[in-house]
């Protein structure tokens, strides 16, 4: 986590000020420089504190460390420093940096294009053994169809060896992390029905890009109140054929529906009827880095609610293996590279704030 802090030190915007102990012999000074320098704050101060130990504040001059907060917060409440606006950093901006690197091509026969060509050969040979691999060579390793088998957790595929390589695949940090974010989802998800049941609310939930639904069909089993009617859409026919086939396998009401709609088109949303009570937007903001349209779908699913009604979606500020994932792993876009561009946080709150919302609560996985 400090190794994360430091080198994604860029999506931290607010004023900060750095104090270092010059004579700490606890923790390393370069680590500390390198965050100032990466800091994304347009306010920011870094002192050292020559002959000053470990505990900064517990130091016996502590008053030369006092007397340099001391100003630096007042002068935050006398003058607060605007906010950064992060709604345009999909066109301007470090995480946008980041992503085209990604994108950008390596020379073949250089040293890293080697590597991760050996890398997508392993992929594609994996695939012929587990079942996972397969499903994502096949339908992209962002399709709904990969994510249901993620979400499943059990180890498929051609024999022992099949299983094994594929327990592996399931075990990499990115599917770690989306099952936690299901967990996350059901635990909101239930909490978010008892709100609106709370307030006297019929629930009508309404998913717009549901994959096969397993997660918001799992949430709402699980949940002691349960919602007036459940929506699920996809663009996918794949996903939408597979869905409905796990409503029919269980058998749930007609209240329980799936169709093919576009989580994109604003004036398709702004007229679902009923009006939903809670919206769910799981994993699909993340698969695209153009501001314009998470704007749209925003947009769309704010004119469609009440005041009172609740909004449940996902962000990825960061992941450990962007570089493998846009180098090895194809998406469900025609086999494209599956590169990502991530979303800092105060840029995913400013997008929803823009559309209208209020922010209540978050969760996060362990790993970030």
């Amino acid at each position: 986590h400090a190794a994360r802090i430091v080198s994604d030190a860029r999506a931290i915007t607010v004023p900060t000020q750095l104090l270092l102990s010059g004579s700490d012999w606890v923790v390393r000074h370069g680590p500390q420089h390198d965050f100032f320098v990466n800091l994304g704050s347009r306010v920011k101060e870094r002192h050292v504190l020559p002959g000053f130990f470990h505990d900064t504040l517990g130091e016996r001059d502590r008053a030369k460390a006092l007397d340099l907060i001391r100003p630096f917060i007042e002068g935050q409440f006398a003058s607060p420093a605007e906010a950064i606006d992060l709604k345009q950093a999909d066109i301007a901006g470090y995480t946008r940096d980041e992503a085209d690197r990604l994108a950008s091509p390596l020379d073949l026969l250089s040293p890293r294009g080697l590597y991760w060509a050996m890398s997508r050969a392993f992929i594609r040979i994996g695939s012929w053994f587990s079942r996972g691999m397969k499903i994502g060579v096949g339908t992209g390793f962002d399709s709904g169809s990969t994510l249901d088998h993620v979400y499943e957790n059990e180890a498929r595929g051609l024999g022992p060896i099949g299983r094994m390589v594929d327990r592996t695949f399931l075990d990499a940090i990115g599917w770690r992390g989306i099952r936690q974010r299901k967990l996350n989802l059901e635990e909101l998800i239930g909490s978010a029905l008892a709100t609106l049941k709370a307030a006297g609310r019929p629930g009508h939930i309404i998913d717009i890009a549901a994959g096969h639904g397993r997660y918001v069909l799992d949430a709402v089993g699980k949940s002691a109140e349960q919602p007036a009617s459940v929506r699920l859409q996809d663009y996918s026919d794949i996903n939408v054929e597979l869905g409905r086939k796990l409503i029919a396998d269980r058998q749930l009401p007609a209240g329980v529906s799936f169709r093919r709609a576009d989580a994109f088109d604003d004036a398709g949303l702004a007229a679902l009827n009923p009006a939903p009570d809670l919206a769910i937007v799981s994993g699909l903001y993340e698969l695209f880095s153009d501001n314009a349209l998470i704007a749209r779908s925003l947009g769309g699913l704010a004119q469609a609610m009440q005041p009172g009604s609740l909004l449940i979606y996902t962000n990825q500020p960061w992941h450990p293996q962007l570089e493998m994932i846009a180098r090895s792993l194809t998406s469900h876009r025609g086999g494209q590279a599956w590169v990502m561009r991530r979303r800092t946080q105060a840029e995913m709150d400013q997008l929803v704030e823009a559309a209208g919302f209020e922010k209540l609560d978050q969760r996060i996985d362990q790993w970030g």
